[in-house]
């Protein structure tokens, strides 16, 4: 079935996508949940309507975040954490201690746009990715140390 999504999904796409999902998952969970919308004939000319009216400000947007890429570039950072004997974190560094990280060197960004791929639960170094806007994400090299 193709739906038109109302908000972006992870794994599925961006807002205003029209993207194609089993059946199941379309009727039971996107559509009453208010995350997409049957993508039917009207509601497909009604998509193209707006997104010519908001083309200029999606196109700020854009600009806006490649300025805060631009400025995020070369930045690297040290997070302080407990550590054991055998250099093994106690519990793990996450996305909340990356944007707190962050929002110290002045760098406001909210932890849903930042995604580290592997569990960190050692001391070392590892690269974050901060998804900005769906064509713009940087990444972020940082160190975990020990407290």
């Amino acid at each position: 079935m193709k739906i038109i999504l109302k908000e972006d999904i992870t794994n599925l796409g961006y807002k205003d996508d029209v993207v194609e999902v089993k059946n199941g998952y379309g009727r039971n969970y996107l559509i009453p949940q208010g995350k997409a919308v049957i993508a039917t004939p009207s509601a497909l000319k009604v998509l193209a309507e707006n997104q010519r009216q908001r083309a200029h400000k999606l196109a700020k947007i854009k600009a806006d975040a490649e300025a805060l890429a631009a400025s995020l570039e070369g930045v690297t950072f040290t997070i302080a954490t407990k550590v054991s004997a055998t250099g093994t974190i106690f519990g793990s560094v996450n996305t909340i201690q990356v944007a707190e990280a962050l929002e110290k060197l002045g760098h406001n960004i909210d932890r849903k746009l930042i995604v580290i791929k592997d569990t960190i639960k050692e001391v070392g170094n590892y690269t974050a990715t901060i998804k900005l806007h769906k064509e713009v994400s940087v990444e972020l090299p940082f160190e975990v140390v020990a407290e």
